[in-house]
């Protein structure tokens, strides 16, 4: 029997990257998945289709998680399609890099929105079924930057590092509903990314990674695999950095 079989996904931000190879690591163990996307439907659509093509049932929706009215349209459609969601992954996030002096109110709320907000709106929506049924799996994303500081990314970190309180919170009020909620940190990983958003070039090195190459979205779709399983059953509210020993924690 597959590690997921029987249980039903959603992961947010799920096009491309990180979410796309979650998705798919996911289906490979026979999960059945919610492909979500902001905007881009044909994207969404692929990755539903190469999930499906694994065996398992495969459904996508455009969603901005900033928008509450959005997430609860796209839980609605996910659980009268599948009846629950057994596993949400909150990967959907924006990372523009300005001096923080520049950063306008505008801005922040764009950030906290996504990367914040989006969080808490898609977890509210899913967590009481959750409850109910005795079972749930929830992981937020942070980042390395965020832990150690980065110059040009305040608002970023400061919205990603709310998710640790969230978290931790979360895992200690719902651990006895057998809802286990963790993080995952990435460090640099080889993704294609909006380099408007990288003025400095981005993560395109290796330089000062002990394991002396970057991080590959499977590194981390793994990651998620291994905590939603009942592999790691013993681990709730905790970070797990997938960096490569850039930095310790």
């Amino acid at each position: 029997m597959k590690k997921l079989e029987g249980r039903v996904a959603l992961v947010t931000g799920a096009g491309r990257n990180i979410g796309r190879a979650t998705i798919l690591k996911l289906a490979s163990e026979g999960a059945d998945v919610i492909v979500n996307a902001r905007s881009n439907q044909a994207e969404a659509d692929s990755v539903a289709e190469e999930a499906h093509a694994l065996g398992v049932k495969a459904m996508s929706i455009l969603a901005d998680v900033s928008d509450p009215q959005q997430v609860e349209s796209m839980v609605s459609r996910a659980m009268e399609e599948f009846g629950k969601i057994d596993i949400l992954i909150n990967n959907a996030a924006i990372r523009p890099h300005m001096p923080f002096t520049e950063v306008s109110l505008e801005d922040w709320e764009r950030v906290r929105g996504v990367i914040l907000d989006g969080s808490v709106y898609c977890t509210r929506q899913v967590i009481p079924s959750m409850a109910e049924q005795g079972y749930g799996r929830v992981l937020f994303f942070t980042g390395d930057g965020s832990y150690t500081g980065g110059a040009d990314r305040a608002h970023v970190s400061a919205a990603k590092m709310g998710l640790v309180g969230l978290a931790r919170a979360l895992a200690t009020e719902f651990a006895p509903k057998n809802i286990r909620v963790n993080i995952v940190s990435p460090g640099k990983i080889d993704t294609s990314r909006d380099m408007a958003w990288y003025p400095e070039g981005g993560m395109s090195e290796a330089t000062g990674i002990p394991l002396g190459r970057l991080g590959t979205v499977d590194d981390i779709a793994s990651t998620c695999l291994f905590l939603v399983s009942d592999d790691c059953g013993f681990i709730t509210g905790q970070t797990i950095h997938v960096n490569g020993g850039t930095t310790y924690h």
